[in-house]
């Protein structure tokens, strides 16, 4: 199990700043994920549906309250036949978990180049389990509308047994077709509330 740190802002704790309420912005955004197959090549997926809340003091990140869900039923290989198995009893079980959630406000700064990792806690078919992300911060911009936004490149590493994915199948050689880590890969945008 992570254990996750004590929150490692930089600020002084006795400033009250202004809370700022970010969403993420789904249209430039991918949630992403790739596992081993045969043991020599990567799958990817994404999923298509998700959204997310995140409020900051200020704009600054490293006190970001995170709340992130996405639809389970929205995973996507691009192989219909696979991405059915996918939403079975033997992965997601949409039918009884429609939803995966995502909770973190624990933040450890790495560098002064804006990297960072994100604790917190991951749940998929009922089951919560803490989990570490790599945060790059990109920035934040004003769009040519005017809307302020932030973006990040967030990736992690979970051991998917961790939340009963446990479905496998063996070669006659005895290797698993499908390995047990699974990456996870990000790019986000987030918008700012006016």
């Amino acid at each position: 199990m992570i254990e996750a740190p004590i929150k490692d802002f930089n600020m002084k704790d006795t400033i009250v700043s202004q809370k700022t309420k970010w969403f993420i912005d789904t249209s430039h955004s991918e949630i992403g994920f790739k596992v081993k197959h045969l043991m020599i090549s990567n799958i990817k997926g994404v999923f298509t549906e998700f959204e997310a809340t995140i409020i900051t003091s200020g704009e600054d990140f490293l006190t970001a309250e995170i709340e992130f869900e996405m639809s389970a039923n929205s995973v996507c290989t691009k192989h219909e036949k696979r991405d059915e198995h996918l939403r079975s009893t033997d992965f997601f079980d949409v039918l009884n978990h429609q939803k995966l959630y995502f909770s973190a406000n624990y933040y450890k700064v790495i560098d002064s180049d804006a990297s960072s990792e994100l604790f917190g806690y991951l749940t998929i078919k009922g089951i919560t389990k803490q989990i570490k992300l790599d945060v790059e911060f990109g920035g934040i911009k004003t769009d040519l509308s005017g809307v302020e936004k932030a973006g990040f490149s967030v990736t992690a590493k979970i051991n998917r047994r961790d939340w009963n994915l446990n479905w496998n199948s063996t070669l006659q050689g005895g290797e698993a077709i499908i390995a047990n880590e699974v990456n996870i890969y990000c790019e986000i945008q987030l918008i700012k509330q006016l």
